[in-house]
């Protein structure tokens, strides 16, 4: 998704020393953020095995009928960071913003253009 909004990022595995205590693994999507001249992040998406499914009960029986712990995934999106990375990234000296070919057919515009009030 963030190579759909066109603009730079990275994908970070996280270090085992940084997890909670429920994730096995983490990826943290950061998106450039020119105004503060750095990364931020803007989604993280964590492997938490039956972590998480134990503490629940959350139990699934396989294809031989025998219950079995479920394996959970655990993400989160900032959506208001997302619209920060897309506005900075593709905003225009003349203070319009190009919208991202991806987004065209929900924006209906190619161009956000500043309004005066």
């Amino acid at each position: 998704m963030l190579a759909l909004i066109e603009v730079p990022y990275r994908v970070i595995d996280v270090a085992a020393g940084d997890l909670g205590s429920s994730a096995a693994r983490k990826f943290d999507c950061e998106a450039w953020v020119p105004t503060q001249g750095a990364y931020r992040e803007l989604t993280s998406t964590s492997n938490c095995t039956t972590f998480q499914a134990r503490r629940l009960a959350i139990r699934y029986r396989d294809a031989d009928g025998k219950p079995r712990i479920a394996a959970t995934l655990n993400g989160t999106l900032g959506t208001t960071r997302w619209l920060v990375a897309i506005l900075e990234n593709h905003q225009q000296p003349d203070g319009s913003v190009r919208v991202p070919a991806a987004l065209v057919p929900f924006v209906g515009t190619e161009v956000l253009e500043p309004r005066c009030v």
